[in-house]
């Protein structure tokens, strides 16, 4: 029983995902209502069968103080496809700071981006017009949705309406 099913707010903003057990557990004890099945397959015991949870709303709203997605290395990597942003390699990867942090650079989502230690070092303390790199595509804060629908690998086609996605697995 391995797969990941989206976890609805009560008004149906996403707010997770968690494995079909757990999603299988709320909707059996009551805490969460079944939204949309797997049309595929369903959850069998010796005397039942039970719909295959995709998506679920919880039935008491859940206040979420932040929403954001956390600054670190991982999400960086993620938000950049673990792909080099000046020469587009795959390997040897680190960050590096657009405005460097000796020149009053902060470590931010914008000023931050994925580079393989070749270019981080050609790069070194200089701008990227002194460096003469240029970027694949410029840095940006990632939001919880579309970190969401581009981070779970594949997407279950019941997901695509709550995550606003047009292209699913």
């Amino acid at each position: 029983m391995l797969g990941k099913v989206l976890v609805l707010n009560q008004d149906y903003s996403p707010l997770t995902v968690c494995t079909i057990q757990r999603a299988f557990l709320l909707v059996f004890l009551g805490k969460a209502e079944l939204i949309e099945a797997s049309v595929s397959s369903k959850l069998r015991t010796v005397s039942k069968a039970y719909p295959l949870p995709a998506v679920i709303k919880v039935k008491n709203y859940v206040h979420v103080p932040y929403r954001g997605v956390v600054l670190t290395r991982q999400n960086i990597f993620k938000r950049d496809q673990g792909r080099c942003q000046y020469c587009g390699v795959d390997r040897d990867l680190t960050l590096d700071h657009l405005i460097p942090r000796s020149k009053g650079g902060k470590s931010t989502w914008n000023n931050l981006v994925t580079a393989c230690k070749t270019c981080n070092a050609k790069k070194g303390n200089y701008s990227l017009a002194e460096a003469g790199l240029v970027l694949k595509r410029p840095p940006f804060k990632p939001s919880y949705i579309m970190f969401l629908r581009n981070n779970l690998g594949a997407m279950n086609k019941e997901w695509a309406p709550y995550l606003n996605a047009t292209a699913v697995a």
